[in-house]
């Protein structure tokens, strides 16, 4: 009769635990990041859906993070182009970048709106400028030390005759009910994929500084090599 009686308030704590881990571990707002090359043998593509979190811990000590994968769009005769989880800035390599770009690009196509409001946007909208990620390329994907940066606008100089960057695109997508993000209107899920593509993320801690220092990579700020690539 005791147990009994103690069921309805365990319930209740037990409801209410798991409600604001999901309040803050849900993500502020998701969007689709779409990268498309011209080649001559045709457009080739890849996205990648990421997940940018708001800090909503109680200490308040923590930050903005995103969650996801770089993207790499497959040219064709083992040529790649890799939008990294980073963008330029005064500092160099910029980490945080990822986590305003939907933001920022909204904003910057006339769609006003803030950051509280991104998961209520809807539709496709350019990355231009100074969002831009930074374009990387492998000349062999299975070495980190064959990494060079890749300009936006002269991908020819690096491919050669017909590759041209034809559009960044950034979409919010729906933002799902965490944990249950399993496509449609729960949610679409976070993209991941990139370890299979670069294997050497997973195999050296080193590695991933390797890329970005063969490629002349670097910030006046301390940093994970890792979350230029990938963050859990």
């Amino acid at each position: 009769m005791n147990i009994i009686k103690w069921l309805g308030p365990l319930g209740l704590l037990a409801a209410l635990v798991i409600g604001d881990q999901i309040r803050i571990n849900r993500p502020g707002h998701k969007y689709r990041l779409t990268m498309t090359a011209e080649t001559p043998a045709g457009d080739r593509s890849a996205a990648g859906v990421m997940s940018v979190h708001p800090d909503r811990g109680y200490s308040r000590n923590g930050s903005t993070v995103t969650k996801g994968d770089a993207v790499l769009v497959d040219l064709g005769a083992g040529k790649n182009l890799v939008a990294l989880l980073a963008q330029f800035d005064d500092k160099g390599l910029d980490l945080d970048g990822p986590n305003y770009v939907a933001l920022r690009a909204y904003n910057a196509a006339g769609r006003k709106t803030s950051f509280n409001a991104m998961s209520r946007m809807s539709g496709a909208v350019p990355v231009t400028g100074s969002l831009l990620p930074v374009l990387a390329s492998f000349t062999n994907v299975a070495d980190p030390r064959t990494m060079r940066v890749i300009k936006p606008d002269d991908l020819e100089a690096a491919f050669g005759p017909g590759f041209r960057l034809r559009d960044v695109m950034v979409e919010a997508v729906p933002n799902g009910f965490w944990p249950l993000d399993l496509g449609g209107w729960l949610g679409e899920p976070v993209t991941r994929g990139i370890e299979a593509k670069l294997p050497w993320l997973r195999e050296s801690a080193d590695a991933a500084a390797i890329a970005l220092h063969a490629a002349g990579l670097a910030s006046k700020q301390t940093i994970d090599a890792s979350e230029a690539f990938t963050r859990k």
